[in-house]
């Protein structure tokens, strides 16, 4: 019976973020990408979402080398906190290196961790796995998919990418590179899914280029643009037609700056001697000598977009003519922080300009006619479509059901799930642990699903402690009950119900101290109910109830 190649994916699938996909054959194991995801609106305090790593540290003397695709967040997030937990080797390409380097130093890790750079078109051997470095096109300079080669066959895994014909540095992707291994015969192709909604073609990088050219010829105030920090051949553009227009160039926000260190000392980008000034010398420059390049397109609270719309950074103030452009598109569920931001820069006589006024931004990933063309060079015998919430899944296993794939040999999988792929036939067989674990500042996964629902019930329904003295000796009540309140009414002009709540609580005490005796958890768990059950009927409402017993 011939080893079968089992393919986990821990992160990715029903969910844009957190991607980490596992490959194990005879023994070994490969990683790709150790991404990290942003918390929904009701996970109250939680910084960032990680994969359960529970799987790869059972297996950690197996584990062969993680493979990075490019040096997104969402690809190389989780990085330091699985690499606190195992050693193993690193491999990338050298804009994603310097990126998770710069990560690394912030978590201490960089002295103990192996980082190895690739180029595109090396091959690397990872115990009975080869790997081989594919060059794509994508919103971050860099970024590869994988060839990876086992004794069953070879699967193709694309990364996130596009097929952009005039990329602004870097080279087309290395479509002759797919056909090829399409004509030796692939045995899976795992693809992104991000934009199978969307027909025909992603734009090309450089179709921005053009929309900047015409928003500053002729501007006379200063223009600020905000955009992905990582999407360095976006901000070369910036660069580019400010220096052609004589405007000095300032950046602001941490990630931009770390972005524009690790590409300007790789030569991915090209600054023009005497353009970048520090944010510092802006005040001092007339306004029609100024582009300032910012983090916050997204409307985050602490970015540095926001908090000069809200006036609290140091060094920029918005003022009224000010030529404000957002260079990117809303990601799901950030429209309503963006709103936010945009109304305030209206509010202080800015001038916004987004999407809507042309071609602003440019998405980083495949629309339909790209997967086609991808699908069609490297012709896979199976399919898992990843990268992408349900409905993205299933939209592009019917794309490659309309090229004339079987049905049965497309896997729609989920985290955790095992994909079981012989050189004939490809199935789900078994699930390893998977999910999400919250980091809330340091603590990495100490806060639960319980910890959140009742962090949840706080900010919905508030809380109310109850402390009573009772006497040591007959268990009679000495003091109290005073009643605490937080988050659920304002006491000051509630003290009618405060004393009508006092008086549930005298009667459940003696009530429940006649059937109870000095049960004290038993009469706690009496005064919850009793006192529950009141304020439900009486507000409508479910406060958390802590009671609180004494014995003097």
């Amino acid at each position: 019976m011939a080893e079968k190649l089992k393919i986990i994916p821990l992160g990715g699938l029903n969910e844009i973020g957190k991607n980490m996909t596992v490959y194990e054959y005879g023994g070994d194991l490969v990683v790709v990408d150790s991404g990290m995801g942003f918390p929904d609106d009701d996970m109250y305090g939680i910084d960032v979402v990680i994969p359960d790593f529970t799987y790869l540290l059972k297996n950690k003397n197996r584990i062969r080398g993680i493979f990075i695709t490019h040096g997104h967040e969402d690809h190389i997030g989780s990085l330091p906190y699985l690499l606190r937990e195992l050693n193993v080797p690193v491999y990338a390409t050298r804009m994603s290196a310097g990126l998770i380097r710069l990560k690394l130093e912030e978590h201490r890790l960089l002295g103990k961790t192996k980082l190895i750079t690739c180029e595109a078109g090396e091959t690397v051997k990872a115990g009975k796995f080869t790997v081989e470095f594919i060059h794509v096109n994508h919103s971050i300079a860099d970024a590869v998919a994988f060839a990876i080669t086992c004794p069953v066959g070879v699967c193709v895994q694309t990364g996130d990418f596009k097929i952009d014909p005039t990329p602004v540095q870097g080279g087309m992707i290395d479509l002759a590179r797919l056909g090829q291994l399409g004509k030796e015969g692939v045995l899976a192709l795992l693809c992104d899914s991000t934009n199978v909604e969307r027909p025909g073609f992603t734009k090309s990088e450089r179709s921005v280029g053009a929309s900047f050219e015409a928003l500053f010829r002729g501007c006379e105030d200063r223009i600020i643009v905000a955009t992905f920090a990582s999407n360095v051949d976006r901000i070369q553009q910036i660069v580019s037609v400010a220096a052609r227009y004589g405007r000095k160039v300032a950046i602001t926000g941490r990630s931009m700056e770390n972005a524009i260190k690790v590409s300007t000392e790789l030569g991915y980008m090209n600054i023009p001697d005497g353009t970048m000034v520090d944010i510092s010398q802006v005040k001092g420059l007339p306004k029609n000598k100024v582009c300032i390049v910012t983090t916050g397109s997204q409307g985050e609270t602490l970015s540095a977009m926001t908090r000069m719309a809200f006036n609290t950074h140091r060094q920029v103030e918005i003022q009224a003519g000010d030529r404000i452009i957002f260079s990117a598109s809303a990601i799901p569920g950030n429209e309503n922080a963006i709103g936010n931001v945009v109304n305030e820069l209206y509010r202080k006589g800015a001038e916004v300009v987004d999407e809507r006024a042309g071609q602003l931004h440019v998405s980083g990933h495949a629309c339909q006619d790209e997967l086609k063309i991808i699908h069609a060079l490297v012709n896979p015998k199976f399919f898992i479509p990843v990268h992408g919430e349900q409905r993205h899944l299933k939209v592009h296993a019917k794309l490659a059901q309309d090229m004339g794939m079987d049905p049965g040999n497309i896997v729609i999988a989920d985290i955790g799930k095992v994909i079981e792929v012989s050189p004939d036939s490809i199935r789900l067989n078994g699930t390893v642990p998977a999910g999400r674990v919250f980091v809330d500042g340091y603590g990495v996964g100490d806060v639960g699903a319980v910890v959140l629902r009742d962090r949840k019930h706080l900010a919905q329904d508030g809380m109310i402690v109850v402390v009573a003295s009772v006497s040591v000796q007959d268990g009679g009540l000495v003091s109290g009950p005073d009643i605490i309140t937080r988050g659920f009414v304002y006491v000051k002009e509630s003290e009618g119900l405060m004393e009508e709540l006092k008086t549930v609580v005298v009667e459940s005490m003696e009530k429940s101290r006649r059937a109870n005796g000095r049960d004290w958890s038993a009469v706690k768990g009496d005064i919850k109910n009793d006192l529950s059950n009141y304020l439900f009927k009486k507000t409508k409402r479910n406060p958390m109830i802590l009671p609180v017993i004494m014995e003097v």
